[in-house]
């Protein structure tokens, strides 16, 4: 299988000063969060795959092509919905997005055919002969994906895609994000300074810190392996509980008469624990429940100091 994005040693200079500092991995996702405080590096390394930064060692390459010598060919590959608005304003919006796709290389009635469905899909058929300019936040972000999906590229490059939408934009993106995931035709790469952005959508993440690759690991297999821990304060007499707690194929430690220590398998909920309690007549009193989520993998990638795959 060929990975979505492949880095050798991968290293960028502006004015001589290092911002992408050797990176190395090789990246499969369907979709791959890009991860990172500002000044990480993210927006160069995206500019780097899209042919504007020539690596200044190292190499990297884009759907198996390599950004030196087939970067023609990559750009053909990928749509691009860039963080900032990019649009001729006085341009509606069936002209800007079939414009786009003939640029992309599709043939002129094709091109007008897929500008239609696709504003259609996104909720902007009834806006698509305005001016993008008169658009609000939500349609331009809307207006924007779909310049970068009219041709169906292969990848997809998402910069913070929900930046400024409400609750209900922000639902609605997610939901076509995961769409374009699951369909298997384009693998997408998202950066966002939102971790539950990438959470809901990525099943693969990238971590970069001061130029360096500090954190690259499959969430799917994060989630799978992750254990659930749980501390309990109880009341009653306990005996038959924790028996029948161990039985669920929990793991315990007894911290005193009434604080229980628990680690509970991918089979069982919290709510097993206070069904367990009612039935042996034990007063479940307080519950602490954590599981590692996203956030405690970005802020243990932002404690350490160097970079490491």
């Amino acid at each position: 299988m060929i990975p979505a994005i492949e880095l050798d040693n991968l290293s960028v200079l502006f004015s001589g000063r290092p911002i992408l500092k050797g990176l190395s991995g090789a990246f499969y996702g369907r979709a791959i969060g890009l991860l990172g405080p500002n000044g990480a590096g993210k927006s160069t390394l995206i500019q780097t795959l899209l042919g504007f930064h020539p690596p200044t060692r190292g190499s990297a390459r884009v759907l198996g092509m390599d950004v030196r010598t087939q970067i023609r060919e990559i750009r053909h590959a990928i749509g691009y919905m860039p963080e900032n608005d990019s649009f001729i304003t006085r341009m509606t919006g069936i002209r800007l997005v079939r414009m786009m796709a003939e640029l992309s290389g599709l043939p002129p009635a094709e091109a007008l055919e897929r500008a239609h469905e696709t504003l259609f899909h996104l909720g902007l058929g009834e806006a698509r002969y305005r001016d993008v300019g008169t658009y609000s936040l939500g349609m331009k972000q809307m207006a924007k994906l779909a310049v970068a999906i009219v041709h169906g590229p292969r990848m997809l490059i998402l910069d913070e895609p929900t930046n400024g939408l409400d609750a209900d934009g922000r639902k609605r993106m997610l939901e076509i994000i995961r769409e374009i995931r699951d369909s298997h035709d384009t693998q997408i790469i998202l950066c966002s300074h939102l971790l539950r952005d990438v959470e809901e959508c990525c099943d693969e993440v990238v971590i970069l810190k001061e130029g360096l690759l500090v954190t690259h690991c499959n969430l799917e297999a994060e989630r799978r392996t992750n254990r659930k821990f749980i501390q309990v304060e109880t009341r009653g007499e306990t005996g038959v509980f924790l028996t029948r707690v161990e039985q669920l194929g929990c793991e315990l430690a007894v911290n005193g008469s009434r604080r229980l220590k628990m680690i509970l398998p991918e089979t069982v909920e919290v709510r097993d624990l206070y069904h367990v309690a009612a039935e042996t007549g034990v007063q479940i009193r307080r519950l602490d429940y954590k599981r590692d989520s996203l956030q405690d993998i970005f802020l243990k990638a932002m404690e350490g100091s160097n970079g490491r795959t």
